[in-house]
């Protein structure tokens, strides 16, 4: 499975579903698919997806524990969403994903 960010103020953002769906739930939604914030919320869910990541900079543990790839650092992950959720509060725009 795979969560699309979108928003009208920055590119679509792809994540894989569990990362997705744990970037969801930072920014204080339930992990629901497809679902959207709207344009007042968004400033709040950034701010708590922010705190999340600094407070916990560890990585998500990969799908395949046999897989020969490392793991990625979280605050890595969601910065492409940070970027996403900044560019749609400045410009005071909706963020959906599916």
């Amino acid at each position: 499975m795979l969560v699309t960010f979108t928003t009208e103020a920055y590119a679509d953002i792809t994540m894989f579903g569990d990362v997705g769906l744990a970037m969801l739930k930072m920014m204080g939604h339930s992990a629901t698919v497809p679902g959207a914030i709207r344009a007042g919320d968004v400033p709040a869910a950034l701010e708590r997806l922010t705190t999340a990541v600094n407070a916990h900079p560890s990585a998500i543990p990969a799908a395949n524990k046999d897989a020969d790839e490392p793991n990625v650092n979280l605050k890595n992950r969601a910065l492409p969403l940070i970027d996403l959720l900044r560019a749609a509060a400045k410009e005071e725009a909706f963020v959906s994903w599916k």
